[in-house]
Parts: C-alpha cells; sequence; structure tokens
C-alpha cells in the first residue's frame, strides 16, 4: 500500500503554509524515489505495449497461414509448425520478461514507503505534550485559529463550512475586515487598482501615521498602466499625474522619472531607458505592500499565526526527535521530565524573532510566565523568585548597585 504524507490536515480542511528547508529535503528525497517509480512504471507500459504489438502480429501471421492452408490438400505443414512454436515460445518468454519487471517495480514501490520512514518519524508523541489539547476550550482556540488563517487565504467558503462542523462562532466583525482585505487582493491580482486606491484614499491619515507609502505607489502603478498603454494615453496621463501632488516632497525623484518617461511614449516606454517601469513583479509586490499595511491598521500580524507557529514546529521537530532518540540510547529519560519546557535552546532564525527572552542573571534561569522579570527602582531587572529570594526583612539591596529599596516597588515588566 502506497504511503501518502498530510502536512496539515483538519476537518477536511488542507491547510497552505510555508515549509522549512530541512523539510523541504526529506521532501526531495521522498520526491526523488517517487520518480524513479514513475519513470519504471513510464518504461514498462512502453515495453509492454511494444512487444504486446509485436506478439499480436506474430499471431495475426500465422491466422492468415491457417487460414491459407485451410483449402489446400497435402500442404506441406512443417513450416507452419515451425512459425506456431517459435510464437508460443516468444509469447512464454515475453510473459516471464513481463512478470520479472513488474516484480522489480513492486521493489521500487516499497522504496518509496522506506524513503518515507526514513525521512519522517510517524511517532511524535514523545515530545508532545499529551493534554495539549485535553479541553474544549484549547480545542476552540485551534479551531479558530485555522478559521483565521483561511479568512487570511480568501478561502471563505472552507472557513464557513469549518465553523459549522467545529461549532465555532466567528463574529462578523472579525469576518468583514478579512472579506474586505481579500476582495481587494483579488482585484490586485486581476491589475484593478481602484479598490484599492479607494481603500487607501479612505484610510489616508492612519496610513500616514505608518509612515506607509501605498497611496503613493497605488499611483504611481495606474500611471505606468496608463504608460503601457502608448500615445493614445498620453493626455489622460499628464491629467492623472495631478494625484502626484500630495507626494511632491517624500516622491520627489520618483515622480521626476515617472514624468520623464512621457517624452519617449510616442516611441514606446519598453524601447527607452525608462522599460524597468514596465517590470511585472510590481503588481506581486504591490498586493504584499497592501496586505502588510492593510494588517497593520486592523492589528493584525502580516504572516498567519497559524502559519508561523507550523513553520516554527517543522524546524524544532526534527531537532527534539534527536534529542529523545539520544536520551533514549544513553538511558537518561528523567532529564526531560516536562514537554512543556524544551531541553535544548532551537535557533528558529531571525523571522520568528517576535520579542527578547529575558534570563535571571542572579539564578540563571528563564523568566515565564509564574516567574515573570521585574524591574527594581535603581531600574535593573531580575526574576520575580531571585526577588523573593533576595529580600530580607521587608528590604531589598539591588546586587548591582547596590541600592537599598522597597521589593513591593518593583514592576512587573513581561507577561
Amino acid at each position: 500500500m502506497m504511503k501518502i504524507l498530510r502536512i496539515g490536515f483538519f476537518h477536511r480542511v488542507c491547510v497552505c503554509v510555508c515549509v522549512p528547508a530541512s523539510i523541504m529535503e526529506q521532501c526531495a528525497c521522498v520526491e526523488r524515489e517517487l520518480e524513479k517509480v514513475l519513470h519504471r512504471f513510464v518504461m514498462y507500459g512502453h515495453q509492454s505495449e511494444e512487444r504486446l504489438d509485436e506478439l499480436l502480429r506474430s499471431v495475426c501471421e500465422i491466422r492468415a497461414q491457417l487460414v491459407a492452408f485451410a483449402g489446400v490438400q497435402d500442404a506441406d505443414l512443417s513450416v507452419l509448425s515451425q512459425n506456431m512454436t517459435q510464437c508460443c515460445k516468444n509469447i512464454k518468454e515475453t510473459v516471464q520478461m513481463l512478470a520479472s519487471r513488474h516484480k522489480d517495480i513492486h521493489g521500487s514501490v516499497s522504496k518509496v514507503g522506506k524513503a518515507i520512514d526514513r525521512n519522517f518519524d510517524a511517532e511524535i508523541s514523545a515530545v508532545v505534550a499529551e493534554t495539549v489539547w485535553d479541553t474544549a476550550e484549547r480545542q476552540k482556540y485551534l479551531s479558530e485559529s485555522i478559521v483565521e488563517h483561511l479568512y487570511r487565504q480568501g478561502m471563505l467558503s472552507v472557513a464557513e463550512d469549518l465553523c459549522q462542523e467545529s461549532g465555532v462562532v466567528i463574529d462578523m466583525s472579525m469576518k468583514q475586515p478579512f472579506l474586505e482585505l481579500n476582495r481587494i487582493l483579488e482585484a490586485l491580482r486581476m491589475q484593478d487598482l481602484r479598490p484599492a486606491l479607494e481603500w487607501a484614499v479612505s484610510n489616508r491619515q492612519r496610513l500616514l501615521e505608518l509612515n506607509s507609502s501605498l497611496e503613493f505607489k497605488l499611483h504611481r502603478l495606474y500611471f505606468i498602466s496608463l504608460l503601457s498603454g502608448g500615445i493614445g494615453n498620453q493626455m489622460e496621463a499628464l491629467q492623472y499625474a495631478r494625484h502626484f501632488q500630495p507626494f511632491a516632497s517624500q516622491h520627489q525623484r520618483d515622480i521626476q522619472i515617472l514624468m520623464g518617461s512621457l517624452v519617449y511614449l510616442r516611441h514606446g516606454i519598453e524601447n527607452s531607458p525608462y522599460r524597468s517601469l514596465l517590470e511585472t513583479n510590481q503588481w506581486a509586490e504591490i498586493c504584499n505592500i497592501f496586505t502588510r499595511d492593510a494588517c497593520a491598521l486592523l492589528g493584525l500580524s502580516v504572516e498567519s499565526p497559524l502559519s508561523v507557529s507550523f513553520a516554527s514546529g517543522c524546524m524544532a521537530l526534527p531537532v527534539l526527535m534527536n534529542i529523545k532518540q539520544v536520551i533514549e540510547q544513553r538511558q537518561c529519560s528523567g532529564v526531560w521530565t516536562h514537554k512543556d519546557e524544551l531541553p535544548i535552546e532551537i535557533d528558529l532564525g531571525k523571522k520568528c524573532w517576535y520579542h527578547s527572552v529575558f534570563a535571571c542573571p542572579i539564578l540563571r534561569q528563564q523568566t515565564s510566565e509564574s516567574n515573570p522579570p521585574m524591574k527594581l527602582i535603581c531600574g535593573h531587572v531580575i526574576s520575580r523568585d531571585a526577588l523573593n529570594k533576595l529580600t530580607n526583612a521587608g528590604k531589598l539591596k539591588c546586587p548591582y548597585c547596590p541600592m537599598e529599596q522597597n521589593p513591593s516597588h518593583a514592576k512587573q515588566i513581561y507577561f
């Protein structure tokens, strides 16, 4: 039986995420084995058709000879007998050859399964907390995360189906921004700038507060689309250039380039020094800029939290599986007793850095929700456990200043 690798599936919903390089390498190994099997299947099919066609022609020739000899008395059948013997021999050899090669293909198919087993560990429960989804509240959070991801991806009908099947109720106020965002993105993919321009103009003040250049780049792209229409759009392009006036101080150089391109409009921008204005990657860039700024205005991260969590897990899981294997080999299972804590530090790359992690300089341990960092009056920061241990008779002396102070004046600065 062929083994099928499913990367993410929940309630008939397949979640598309960015897969890290290590997982991609493992998938590539399996894919190479699969390509070998497919190649052998194709070659086997071609060879089988050729040999069977040859046998069919031989049988047809012998049949024609039998018909020819049927009306002849005292005919010499020795030649026909030899032909029939040779044909039977060819049929037997062909059947044996096809069976042998078919058996070889079975070996290649089994190698695909072994490649999956070698590159992917099916049993990951040893590094996962057993109670991570044991409550209805946590399952609700998971369903909400998947629904939000689907809304971000524009898969609105799938999100609605998931809500019905999982019982998750999503407020319309949460749903509406994603509906509008996907409507505008779909228009941008169709190279229709009007919905995005209307949105940018209506949110101009908030975009300026973010120091965003979205509105200017939308006007710029619309102006370029007029330039690509040739000399017939010259007057319309000149009139549309008035939209650049509010952005003259911030984007003076870009505006000068756009206006200079009008000189070459008669001969075609694609044949001028301004041909770079017609690059097609600008549409993908404007989609990314719009998504980033729209999410910022909505108070959302640019990337889906589910995608980030999944990608982080894909990077961390192989390391944790290796640690588990080492612990089992050295028979020191008591080293890692709490699955909600990582036994080692795993570097997920700067892309997954959202805030720094504070380690107490006194106790040399990482802070947590139950042991948050505390800021002293003098400005030094230690963990709450260290604060309690250094407190003596209601007073605290900072181990760095040392300034004597009241521990109740310390402020929690995280969590």
